[in-house]
């Protein structure tokens, strides 16, 4: 669900503004009337998307209208309250870290919205960022993280970065890898830098050779991976909510196949009704999934208690409780 368009940044990568424009947002009742229908309709998840979700409602000075006999302010805060009293699941993308987003961490305590953020860091290291033309400051990030699980622990941040950008030093690259591990983030995406007609980074000095841009995305991808599956790991053996995207037959398995490490029951060795779903830290086709054994019973858009059982560097297999 679209909540606004264009951005009033000018990162030095992107070219979406000289696209779409400086950000132009959506009046909060019209989004909140949209919502409300397509969750009569059946919809269970609402993913909030623009390219600054943060900022949603600056260009209008956060106008309110009224909403149900109440004032809802064009705010981020306003909006993911009131999107969450809806019913449906509420996951936040593209979030920049401004300090109002402190604001959104109780509402996900409440269990209005998902706790999840999707936050486009794109890199850590200051000399980096400050090429990119990117709004940040690593270190307060990496302390407000902290504070938000202490509030919400089973948050989930899900990111992406930028690797081989324009000047990026190995001294840069080490900065982001260090950060990654003390960040501790649950789902990571990274892009090679490439040029983007029209982009002021294409004139920068100092690119990266391409195969030191695949070697630095192979170590983002290898950390990255590691952290998600100790993450997962720690999740066997509790019961979790999971919402069931599809249910298809399990074939069984072929003769003599090899069961791999797992010790636990493993969807891929039973055979018979399987359903495959996301838990709340999962984003439709980017993040993980949940696969489910003995599952004849659910039905798409089910949102259903899973007693994890095994975990993968992506993926974690369960069995409904």
């Amino acid at each position: 669900m679209k909540i606004s368009e264009g951005c009033n940044h000018r990162c030095s990568f992107c070219i979406i503004p000289s696209i779409r424009g400086d950000l132009v947002s959506r009046r909060p009742d019209a989004i909140l009337r949209e919502a409300e229908k397509l969750i009569e309709a059946g919809t269970k998840e609402l993913l909030v998307i623009s390219q600054d979700t943060s900022a949603y409602g600056v260009d209008i000075r956060h106008q309110p209208r009224m909403w149900k006999g109440e004032e809802v302010r064009a705010h981020m805060t306003d909006l993911s309250r009131e999107l969450g009293k809806l019913g449906a699941w509420v996951r936040l993308h593209y979030v920049y870290p401004y300090p109002h987003v402190d604001q959104v961490i109780p509402l996900m305590a409440e269990g209005l919205v998902l706790p999840y953020l999707d936050i486009p860091f794109q890199h850590a290291s200051p000399k980096v960022l400050r090429s990119m033309k990117r709004p940040a400051n690593e270190a307060k990030v990496l302390e407000r993280l902290r504070s938000w699980r202490l509030i919400v622990p089973d948050m989930a941040v899900r990111s992406s970065f930028v690797v081989g950008f324009p000047g990026e030093t190995e001294e840069d690259f080490q900065y982001l890898l260090t950060w990654l591990e003390e960040a501790q983030l649950d789902r990571v995406g990274a892009f090679k830098f490439e040029p983007v007609s029209g982009a002021a980074a294409n004139t920068l000095p100092d690119p990266v050779p391409e195969e030191v841009k695949q070697e630095r995305y192979d170590r983002v991808m290898e950390i990255s991976a590691r952290i998600s599956a100790e993450k997962l790991a720690a999740k066997v053996g509790k019961t979790i909510e999971v919402l069931i995207d599809r249910v298809d037959e399990v074939p069984p398995p072929e003769e003599g196949a090899d069961r791999g490490h797992f010790d636990a029951p493993h969807p891929q060795h039973h055979h018979g009704i399987g359903a495959t779903g996301r838990s709340k830290a999962d984003a439709p086709e980017i993040d993980g999934e949940v696969h489910l054994r003995d599952a004849g019973h659910l039905s798409p858009g089910d949102i259903v208690s899973v007693k994890v059982e095994d975990s993968d560097e992506h993926d974690l297999f369960g069995v409904p409780a």
